[in-house]
């Protein structure tokens, strides 16, 4: 059996500096805010539009120079997807499995791999996932396998919460080889044996397509196959890099609560009757609310911007103590902004007034959407291994959870 070489659905535009990435980001930001309110409410995959963000070459913006790509700094990467999700919070948790199986790539894949797989993502091809299973007794079991079967392999599983594949040319797959040894198999998205079903119903982003995948008799070429297991076997960076993004995607929700409810409190909203103003924007209890808000707000940001530093020194220098220094750093980015988001998404309804929970104006969704996506990864089990690493000293776990 030979490779499979995808082919990306539209022409590819190529971004050539952090700041083009950048400024990639808040243009089309702009047009995905137009209708997200829409998508949400009607449940509309939002098709057209990640086809759009891939092929504006946003999703190469990590492949490493080596490969033809510009390796943008984790800092970046999180402002790419914090400024998504701003605008829409289910466009902007998308590619993060694809930058995710990225990093998996350039630290466990061979030259041939990453030279092959790296070609596909600067050509535009966006990488899904399929990683959790419903089947198994604790999360982060997996019950797919991958297995030997004459020249090739054949991959078996049932997989959910997979964010993306709908939309994916290819999906990155967890599975078990016959040793037990958990790899990524990076597969075709249309292969035969490959069932994508949308059967996601959260009440928070709606429209990520993070349902079931289904691989039934699937042929896979031992081309396509990176090895898993040892990305958490020894220090890498490969579970900062996928939490810092999800951090992104609570401080991008945050912030579209944020500005949602300054403009309502500014053009809807009417003064409590005991203030005596003839604004609601003049109240000194808004006042002190709104501004304890925005401060926090701003927190997060420096937060993401010192954690990123981090990630990328883990990157460039892996070993315990760099990774465990950025694994804490993150997960301290993580808290923070899980619970800002889900303040700002309480506190716009607070302040703006019971006309702000009218369903035309689907306010609700950045409160859908933080309570959703801050149930992945919990902080209750976040906040004991920051404490015990400041405390202690003791080196925190190395996975993709933190």
């Amino acid at each position: 059996m030979t490779a499979i070489q995808i082919k990306p659905k539209r022409p590819t535009h190529i971004i050539s500096s952090p700041e083009q990435a950048l400024s990639v980001a808040r243009e089309l930001a702009q047009a995905f805010r137009v209708d997200a309110s829409r998508r949400d409410r009607d449940r509309e995959l939002p098709v057209a539009p990640l086809e759009e963000l891939f092929a504006s070459g946003l999703g190469a913006i990590t492949v490493p120079r080596k490969w033809g790509g510009i390796a943008v700094s984790t800092a970046v990467l999180a402002d790419v997807i914090a400024l998504l999700s701003e605008a829409d919070a289910a466009i902007g948790q998308v590619p993060q499995n694809h930058f995710y199986a990225l990093e998996v790539l350039r630290v466990n894949g061979s030259e041939a791999q990453q030279q092959r797989f790296y070609r596909e993502v600067l050509q535009g091809v966006h990488l899904g996932n399929a990683l959790a299973e419903f089947s198994s007794p604790t999360a982060h079991q997996r019950s797919t396998t991958v297995l030997e079967n004459g020249a090739h392999y054949l991959l078996e599983g049932r997989k959910f919460y997979a964010t993306g594949a709908v939309f994916a040319d290819r999906i990155p797959t967890a599975a078990r080889n016959a040793e037990g040894q958990e790899q990524l198999v990076f597969v075709p998205r249309h292969q035969k044996g490959v069932t994508v079903i949308d059967d996601w119903s959260g009440f928070g982003q709606r429209t990520t397509g993070s349902g079931t995948v289904i691989f039934e008799a699937v042929e896979v070429d031992v081309e396509d196959i990176v090895p898993f297991h040892s990305a958490f076997e020894r220090p890498t960076a490969v579970g900062p890099v996928a939490q810092i993004m999800h951090a992104a995607i609570d401080q991008g929700i945050a912030r579209a609560a944020f500005n949602d409810m300054l403009l309502f409190i500014n053009t809807r909203s009417r003064p409590w009757p005991d203030s005596n103003l003839a604004r609601a924007s003049d109240d000194p209890l808004t006042l002190d609310r709104t501004g304890q808000l925005a401060a926090r707000l701003q927190a997060g940001d420096a937060l993401l911007q010192e954690a990123g530093k981090a990630v990328d020194l883990a990157q460039l220098d892996a070993h315990e103590q760099t990774v465990a220094a950025a694994s804490v750093s993150v997960a301290t980015a993580r808290a923070w902004t899980t619970e800002v988001a889900l303040e700002a998404g309480n506190l716009l309804f607070e302040l703006s007034g019971t006309r702000s929970a009218l369903r035309e104006h689907n306010l609700d969704r950045h409160w859908r959407n933080a309570r959703t996506h801050t149930l992945h990864d919990p902080v209750r089990w976040k906040y004991p291994v920051i404490g015990n690493y400041v405390l202690n000293g003791v080196l925190p776990p190395r996975r993709g959870t933190l």
